[in-house]
């Protein structure tokens, strides 16, 4: 009764606005359409659209199909890459969603060895998903997501595979420089300058300064790590970033990282996967990559 091109039917009229650009876009005649979709209406027994002057509002019905068909058709998509990838002794690409701004650098040592030991699979790094990917696995946007934050839900499964510290990154020059430690109070007068995300998000706020109550003198966002560290190297303020990372850029800009408290800020970086595809050769080699190279990114 319900087939695939009434899911696209559905998909491309919402999309394109009208019969006729969606007829162009699936290749059929404005009329086939029209046909196809006035017989599965009088199927299910319930109209889909109705029509306002010249144009279509989904009724609840086509609500519901729509969703369907945004949540069903990219699945089909995948499993038949997979499948013509599988009959062709191929693996296809491994699509990778970045919830984390400075994990780039640390996926760079993960994916060279990771290339070198799977020549038969291609890597695709998407960081549009940048606090936002656990939509993009559900909707098979993306196979794999690197985050420090996982969102534990019913069909998801995430591995840790990486142990690091937070830090505060000032420059060399900086009064809190040679401090073993800082307490939040003492930033309730620096500039913090931290990537754009929300405060809820960044560990610098809910780890360290909103359970004291505290805030910095002025918040600033910069999008780019280079920028980010070129900043806090100028004195323009400081910033909360992973100590493996200040560390690797710490004597070529002339910044230091200091202990957020007395205990630090532990964190780890995560690797998250749809759960029914766990057991995949190639996806599972990626996740033992990632913690090898977590080992060996970690200081002594």
């Amino acid at each position: 009764m319900l087939e695939r091109i009434h899911l696209e039917i559905l998909r491309e009229v919402d999309k394109q606005g009208s019969l006729t650009a969606a007829a162009d876009v699936l290749c059929l005649t404005q009329s086939a359409l029209s046909h196809s979709i006035k017989k599965l209406e009088q199927q299910l027994g319930t109209p889909l659209w109705l029509r306002e002057g010249r144009s279509l509002r989904l009724t609840q019905a086509g609500q519901y199909l729509l969703g369907m068909a945004n949540r069903v058709l990219p699945q089909l998509l995948l499993a038949e890459e997979r499948l013509q990838q599988f009959a062709q002794g191929e693996r296809g690409t491994l699509r990778i969603g970045m919830e984390c701004h400075p994990c780039y650098q640390w996926l760079l040592k993960v994916v060279a060895p990771y290339l070198a030991a799977w020549p038969d699979v291609d890597v695709d790094v998407k960081q549009k998903f940048q606090f936002g990917g656990i939509g993009a696995l559900f909707a098979f946007e993306i196979d794999l997501l690197v985050t420090p934050d996982p969102l534990y839900k019913s069909g998801l499964a995430f591995e840790p595979v990486f142990d690091y510290e937070q830090v505060l990154v000032v420059s060399r020059s900086h009064a809190l420089a040679g401090a073993a430690f800082v307490e939040p109070a003492q930033l309730s007068g620096e500039v913090l300058i931290t990537y754009p995300v929300t405060i809820e998000r960044l560990d610098i706020y809910n780890q360290f300064l909103l359970p004291a109550g505290v805030s910095p003198k002025r918040h600033k966002t910069i999008e780019t790590t280079d920028i980010l560290l070129q900043m806090v190297a100028s004195g323009r303020g400081v910033s909360a970033l992973p100590r493996w990372l200040v560390e690797e850029y710490a004597d070529a800009l002339d910044i230091v990282p200091v202990r957020l408290g007395k205990r630090g800020v532990a964190k780890q970086i995560f690797l998250g996967i749809r759960e029914n595809e766990s057991g995949i050769d190639y996806l599972d080699a990626f996740v033992e990559q990632a913690r090898r190279s977590g080992a060996q990114t970690a200081p002594a």
